[in-house]
């Protein structure tokens, strides 16, 4: 496995672009940021694609906030697909999960969803 590019970490890059949110979608999306490191402590942060990007060797997740929703970027629908029953009841597009603040994703499906998207992109 090839080791993240350590010269393109950049939590401070997150941190700038959690900033501008209102506190309960900030909240939100450094609660789900936590999940992840807690999930995947090898995972470099930077922000590419103009969100934050998780990635041990290759773009593992991501997450977003637009106007109504907070996102889950997972990288590849194949996962997302194979999880359409646990996903019931959330909306989804394509490889993106959407939540809002006062409906986040629950800890243990976004655990899931790392366990597969690392397991799919050889980052195990």
């Amino acid at each position: 496995m090839a080791k993240a590019d350590a010269s393109r970490q950049s939590p401070d890059e997150i941190d700038a672009y959690l900033g501008p949110f209102p506190q309960d979608v900030r909240s939100a999306l450094e609660r789900l940021r936590s999940i992840i490191r807690e999930a995947a402590p090898q995972c470099t942060e930077r922000v590419s694609y103009g969100i934050p990007i998780f990635r041990p060797c290759k773009d593992l997740v991501g997450m977003s906030a637009q106007k109504n929703h907070c996102s889950l970027h997972t990288m590849s629908p194949p996962p997302v697909k194979a999880m359409a029953r646990e996903l019931r009841g959330i909306t989804v597009s394509g490889a993106t999960i959407h939540f809002t603040p006062e409906n986040p994703l629950p800890e243990e499906l976004v655990k899931r969803i790392l366990t597969e998207r690392m397991r799919e992109s050889g980052s195990t």
